[in-house]
């Protein structure tokens, strides 16, 4: 085959005149072309078809997002704060609204300078300055050792080996106790972040009002928890990776510039052309970083949403076993996993080719120009009365055990520094990261802070054509007033001295800003048994809601009875009893006197058996072997006939005087 190929080339180039060296080279380069385009041409038409399928699927939702009106009347104000158009979408970059972030989340981690937090700084602090003492030292140490073994100095190297043995247990210590306070750090701060969260999540229905009223968040928990976490991990850690770094250029820096003027070499040049290739680099690598905050705060939104997706199965796990949902499920699954293994390989992939850049760049670039620093001193000493010359002088070998206990402490103290500029460069990715992780916990703590002030932004998806119980479509628009997409509560809400409830002029509004009554008046005095029916949909519950305060008054008066906790809890004196009665942890005592706790509420085994008795659950207590006790997951352990008899048993008359049921 190969002689037959060869014919060919000679007779072509007899022919055309060309040289059988570029007739060959061509065939060649042709040939590889074509097999390079064969294996990445089925590559470049997946790529188009997902372009293709992408540009679809953005023209198709935003096909929907327009048929998506808001009840405003400004319809281009609403869609753009209200999130009825394109999502708002957070920034994540050290711009001027990270730094803000930040000092608002150190704030709430370091409150004040006499803290737990500030002394285990201070500690840090001092640990890592005695670690950068401790490695200019253990270099130098080290030069000296080699100089020893050059000059065979057997009674020197034994000294200066047993001073490095010796100074290699505190070293240690110092090196565990950092990774000691940076836990501690992270651990103090997160405890301050979840303490000052919790009390926002968990004061005036907030976690209520963030879940059911507004959209912002589309769900704590990932926030509350993972979130957390990591923004006090990163905190801590990138006070160690900082100030760690910037001390050790500092000191290295001294150091290398008294070793030169000890040689007798001028000390400008080496330090001038490290920090011209450290201050090049870092441009290079800050114009081709990616938006790694941007990055990590999506992979925490995708990772909360498969969170979410195996909550709802654990939840409705009765459901979806009667209906028989698992494969509908299983999708929904496979669709958030497959989300976010699709974004995990889009970071691994962005990181390829800039963990690349930065390996060569501090690896080979920065270790090439630490070996001119090195030289510099050696290859243009012009000083020769200097004490570096004497010493040299002064030696048997005429300098050169002096030469390679500098060429080694030098060395040493290069590799320390950088080391430290790598760290400071690397930790670049972390301050984005952190970046991402405080957008999205200080956007939690803003939501939670506007629920308790009654300001709600969602998504209201309606038409704009339905039709009223009044028929009016224009009348309903103007029983809620927008501003700048957010509805405006104007309703008022009063306490009654007497008990009585009284709603005047009130709409009952959903969340989502439809009206289901657009006015409503009752009267409901004290003593009254009011018994409210009516199709699925009409308002009952809703009614309840906005009574028992978990809806806002949009308009009108309402006038519900006063409670004397009501500024701890800042609901009126009612008791609703929902339609899925909910079941707390703890013993069967506390299933019956929730919301109280066992400790605060004295009530005594008698009155407990009475209002069992009331509803026939007497058995409960005689069934199990530790009576009210008992521990057990209650959810599950009673019917449903049960759990709603027990419910009825919160309501003891001394303690609530309406109730909603």
């Amino acid at each position: 085959m190969s002689s037959v190929f060869s014919k060919l080339i000679d007779g072509a180039s007899a022919r055309y005149g060309v040289r059988q060296e570029t007739l060959t080279r061509s065939v060649a380069g042709v040939a590889t072309a074509l097999y390079l385009l064969k294996l990445t041409y089925p590559h470049v038409l997946t790529r188009l078809k997902q372009s293709t399928q992408k540009k679809n699927n953005q023209s198709h939702s935003e096909h929907n997002r327009n048929n998506i009106v808001l009840r405003n009347n400004s319809s281009d104000n609403s869609s753009t704060e209200n999130g009825g158009g394109k999502k708002q979408r957070l920034s994540f970059g050290l711009d001027r609204d990270f730094f803000r972030q930040l000092m608002m989340l150190l704030k709430i981690m370091v409150p004040g300078w006499r803290t737990r937090e500030m002394g285990l700084l201070t500690c840090a602090t001092l640990t890592l300055l005695t670690r950068t003492f401790l490695s200019v030292y253990v270099a130098e140490l080290e030069g000296q050792i080699v100089k020893r073994i050059v000059l065979r100095d057997v009674h020197g190297f034994g000294l200066m080996l047993a001073r490095w043995f010796a100074i290699a247990l505190p070293a240690t210590f110092v090196n565990s106790a950092i990774r000691y306070l940076e836990g501690r750090l992270a651990l103090s701060f997160r405890e301050r972040l979840v303490k000052h969260a919790y009390k926002m999540y968990l004061s005036q229905q907030t976690y209520y009002r963030v879940s059911a009223l507004d959209t912002r968040l589309g769900g704590a928990e990932q926030r509350l928890t993972d979130d957390l976490s990591e923004l006090a991990s990163s905190v801590a850690h990138l006070y160690s990776s900082l100030t760690k770094p910037l001390l050790d250029c500092a000191l290295v820096g001294i150091a290398l510039i008294s070793f030169s003027h000890k040689m007798g070499a001028k000390t400008i040049p080496g330090p001038l052309l490290a920090a011209a290739v450290i201050a090049l680099t870092g441009q290079i690598l800050r114009f081709a970083s990616p938006k790694f905050g941007q990055l990590v705060a999506e992979e925490a939104t995708r990772r909360g949403k498969l969170r979410e997706a195996h909550a709802r199965i654990s939840v409705h796990a009765e459901e979806i076993a009667f209906y028989g949902g698992h494969d509908t499920e299983h999708r929904y699954l496979n669709s958030a996993y497959k989300s976010l293994v699709t974004h995990l390989h889009r970071i691994l992939a962005v990181k390829l080719w800039y963990v690349m850049l930065e390996q060569f760049l501090m690896k080979y670039v920065w270790s090439g120009t630490g070996l001119l620093v090195i030289a510099i001193p050696l290859l243009y000493n012009t000083t020769a009365t200097s004490l570096g010359s004497r010493m040299i002088n002064a030696d048997s070998d005429n300098g050169v055990s002096e030469r390679t206990r500098y060429l080694t402490t030098s060395k040493n103290l290069l590799s320390s520094g950088a080391d430290a500029v790598e760290r400071l460069m690397s930790s670049y990715k972390e301050l984005v990261a952190l970046a991402g992780y405080a957008a999205r916990v200080s956007e939690m703590l803003d939501v939670f802070k506007d629920a308790a002030l009654c300001k709600y932004r969602r998504n209201i998806v309606t038409s704009s054509s339905r039709s009223f119980l009044n028929g009016n479509t224009e009348f309903a628009e103007k029983v809620i007033e927008f501003n700048n997409g957010t509805p405006i509560i104007k309703g008022i809400v009063r306490e009654s001295t007497d008990g009585s409830i009284s709603l005047i002029n009130v709409p009952i509004v959903t969340p989502n800003c439809e009206i289901i009554v657009s006015n409503l008046t009752v009267h409901i005095k004290p003593g009254d048994h009011v018994l409210i029916t009516g199709p699925n949909g009409c308002g009952k519950s809703s009614l309840f809601r906005i009574i028992s305060g978990l809806w806002p008054v949009y308009d009108g008066t309402l006038v519900r009875p006063a409670e004397k906790s009501s500024s701890k809890h800042i609901r009126p004196a009612l008791f609703y009893i929902p339609q899925k009665p909910y079941m707390t942890v703890g013993c069967l005592r506390d299933q019956i006197i929730y919301p109280a706790h066992s400790r605060s509420e004295n009530c005594s085994d008698e009155e407990l058996l009475q209002l069992l008795d009331d509803v026939d659950l007497r058995s409960i207590v005689e069934r199990e072997p530790e009576g009210f006790d008992t521990l057990g997951d209650w959810d599950s352990t009673l019917s449903g006939g049960e759990k709603q008899r027990l419910a009825m048993t919160r309501l003891k008359p001394r303690r609530r005087k309406e109730s909603l049921c």
